[in-house]
């Protein structure tokens, strides 16, 4: 008998909580953006520039006839020759991304080999916002920056006095003032101002207090050639000088002003470590580690102690580990690394708790598994004694290639996928009998089969060629009868042919489109549901998905949007595509934007989804990741903070973090790949896991309990 047609239906809340958290994502993404970036499509291009689709108002792509060595010298040359200046970040040196400053505004250039074509380079201009402008000094080399917080350290030409009339005349341009010992001291009693050191010169400047920036430190040394060594960072005075606890990471200390910390190993790895990169002096940081290891119970060793002014080595002992805490320099940064060993006693007693640990749950999980098969087998008994064991006749009716029972009931068949389900109130042995004995003057040849008991029976037939597969298992107070395979295959189920005879298929109908739909979908569906993402006051969404089931086979289905997106523009990459009996997935590039539609079956069905990318409307937001990088938002939707960690890195959440309302808007580039993460909410963790793709964009919105809601906006 044919399935029952299943009735359109809506996944309501499924589809209204990602409405609502797109909108949360989208207003952080509108709440980040401001102005003071570079107008990116004004900017020069390599001879030959093909610029693709993907490109938006704070990102430009192109391809060139070169490969990508080639094209990174040639970019080099390209910005220096317009009066851009190429600098790295610290600690990032060996990054394969350029960045460059001109003036006030920053500019980020990477590089990929073109789909398809290892003879073309792409190269994406990205905006970089300068959020702390030093001037660098003309012809500089080897240029250190943070455009991020006020550091700078390069070589420059000319001597000692040239490069600090330099400075002066630059920094007093841009809203600096030289800052007087009489006022460093009103306003940092520990300050200590020292204007001369051996072979150079020092000095210092501060902004309007309005401003809130942190005075500089101007360092000029004098080195060979009539050149000279320039380090500008934060003041050491104005730094943190007692630095507060962050949220711990599996339960060691972490400073709250750090660039990044992670750990490797756990609380029950037999080595781990802890690692933290922090904007404070050593003193400060060396404090801080020491008070706050004594608060977790470790204990300072005197034997080994290493403290001088550019290196600190420290012994720890707790009771189960030992540990070694390691501090030093690079540019304005200190490098903290603790590292951890369980001692062999505390290894000893940890392999016995296990083993006894183990012993007493094996024991507790036998006991627990026989009393539940005896428990299962008794009920089994009694449901088996409800259940007739009198011989079945088939029902006259013919509804499928092979008999059904009397009896039978709940029937679903379907001829196309070759399935049959039913119910009955007969034993497993009354209805294995019935179908080895009623197929047997049908020409099906019964194979030996190895499962064949009181609540269970597999069955195999074969003929011509064909199979049908038969398992009979008791359910409870009723028998379930499912049945598969060629031999139940049919072009037409509710036609009434032959139990040896399928109907002949004929050429299916051309499925014909919804004409009002935002992306196409044929009029002939059970499901369909199309979402939006879209950035506060506009209509203009900067993705859209489609999901959709229909009633068709896989061919049909492909057929149909192969037309239907090729009539909108759409083109096909083939060298992106896959193609299986069960499963398509096709990459197209459309006039807004990439996309990717993806076909499948379920249910007799062919299953949709279709998404596309719209740039142009993203970059409005901010919700662009970095080229060939995936973005990910994060926020936390509960009343309480809370902290996540991913990659490494553990970022605190305050309550309504990442919302339109708040000040808060994090966010991570990373590059594509699987990562496991962990929320802690009001001292209960919850771990999880993400797979990032390159040139996506994903939300985690935390809940109230801790529980991560993950969900694509771009």
């Amino acid at each position: 008998m044919p399935a029952p047609k299943r009735q359109p239906y809506a996944p309501v809340r499924r589809y209204v909580l990602a409405a609502l958290s797109l909108a949360w994502i989208a207003g952080a993404s509108a709440a980040m953006a401001e102005s003071g970036m570079v107008e990116v499509n004004q900017l020069p291009r390599l001879a030959g520039a093909q610029e693709t689709t993907d490109s938006g108002p704070d990102r430009v792509i192109y391809t060139v006839q070169e490969v990508v060595p080639s094209a990174v010298r040639s970019v080099n040359a390209l910005m220096a020759d317009n009066g851009w200046v190429q600098y790295a970040r610290p600690l990032d040196e060996t990054a394969t991304s350029l960045l460059f400053k001109k003036g006030k505004y920053g500019l980020s250039v990477s590089f990929t080999q073109a789909l398809g074509r290892p003879d073309r380079a792409a190269i994406y201009y990205s905006a970089n916002r300068i959020y702390a402008d030093v001037p660098f000094p003309q012809g500089a080399t080897d240029i250190i920056y943070d455009e991020r917080r006020p550091y700078l350290s390069c070589t420059a030409p000319s001597n000692i006095d040239a490069n600090l009339d330099f400075f002066q005349r630059e920094l007093a341009a841009s809203g600096w003032v030289t800052l007087s010992a009489e006022d460093a001291k009103a306003r940092w009693p520990n300050a200590a101002i020292d204007d001369k050191i051996d072979d150079g010169a020092r000095a210092y400047f501060r902004r309007d207090d309005r401003d809130k920036q942190l005075p500089v430190m101007v360092s000029l040394r004098r080195l060979d050639d009539n050149k000279t060594a320039v380090d500008i960072r934060v003041a050491p005075f104005a730094l943190p000088q007692d630095l507060q606890a962050g949220p711990d990471m599996d339960g060691l200390p972490r400073p709250d002003r750090i660039i990044n910390a992670g750990t490797t190993g756990n609380a029950t790895s037999e080595r781990r470590e802890a690692h933290a990169t922090v904007i404070a002096e050593m003193p400060a940081v060396l404090a801080f580690y020491r008070r706050e290891l004594a608060a977790h119970n470790w204990k300072e060793e005197a034997k080994g102690a290493i403290i001088t002014p550019d290196e600190v080595s420290l012994n720890f002992t707790s009771a189960e580990e030992t540990g070694t805490l390691k501090l030093g320099h690079k540019y304005d940064l200190t490098l903290a690394s603790f590292v951890m060993q369980v001692t062999p006693t505390a290894l000893a007693a940890r392999a016995r708790a296990k083993k006894q640990a183990d012993n007493d749950f094996m024991k507790d999980a036998m006991s627990m598994a026989t009393e539940l098969i005896a428990a299962d087998n008794g009920r089994r008994a009694q449901q088996s004694a409800k259940l007739s064991d009198a011989p079945l006749h088939a029902q006259t009716t013919k509804t499928s290639p092979i008999p059904l029972p009397e009896g039978a009931e709940n029937v679903e068949f379907d001829g196309t996928d070759g399935k049959l389900e039913f119910e009955s109130q007969s034993s497993v042995k009354a209805l294995a009998g019935f179908y080895r004995s009623a197929l047997k003057p049908l020409g099906w040849k019964a194979q030996p089969s190895v499962i064949n008991n009181p609540n269970m029976a597999a069955l195999q037939f074969s003929k011509g060629g064909k199979e049908i597969s038969i398992t009979v298992m008791q359910m409870g107070p009723k028998t379930n009868v499912s049945a598969n395979g060629s031999g139940l295959e049919m072009a037409n189920a509710g036609s009434g042919a032959a139990d040896d005879q399928p109907a002949a298929k004929g050429p299916p109908k051309p499925l014909e489109a919804e004409p009002d739909s935002a992306l196409p979908v044929p009029k002939e569906h059970t499901l369909s549901s199309l979402s939006t993402g879209k950035l506060p006051g506009s209509d203009a969404p900067f993705r859209q998905e489609l999901e959709a089931s229909i009633p068709a086979d896989l061919a049909s289905v492909l057929a149909f949007y192969r037309e239907e997106l090729g009539k909108r523009g759409w083109k096909e990459l083939p060298d992106r595509a896959i193609s299986q009996p069960d499963r398509v997935q096709l990459a197209f590039t459309s006039p807004d934007g990439p996309a990717m539609l993806k076909l499948g079956r379920r249910n007799a069905e062919t299953t949709v989804n279709l998404a596309q990318k719209i740039p142009a409307a993203a970059a409005k937001g901010e919700v662009l990741p970095k080229p060939g990088q995936a973005r990910l938002m994060l926020g936390n939707m509960g009343q309480s903070d809370a902290t996540i960690t991913i990659n490494k890195q553990t970022i605190k959440l305050a309550a309504g973090a990442g919302g339109p309302q708040s000040s808060q808007h994090p966010a991570l580039d990373l590059p594509p790949g699987k990562y496991k993460y962990t929320t802690k909410v009001g001292g209960h963790a919850k771990s999880g896991q993400i797979d990032l793709e390159a040139d996506d964009a994903w939300g985690l919105m935390l809940g109230p309990d801790g529980d991560v809601l993950a969900l694509q906006a771009y």
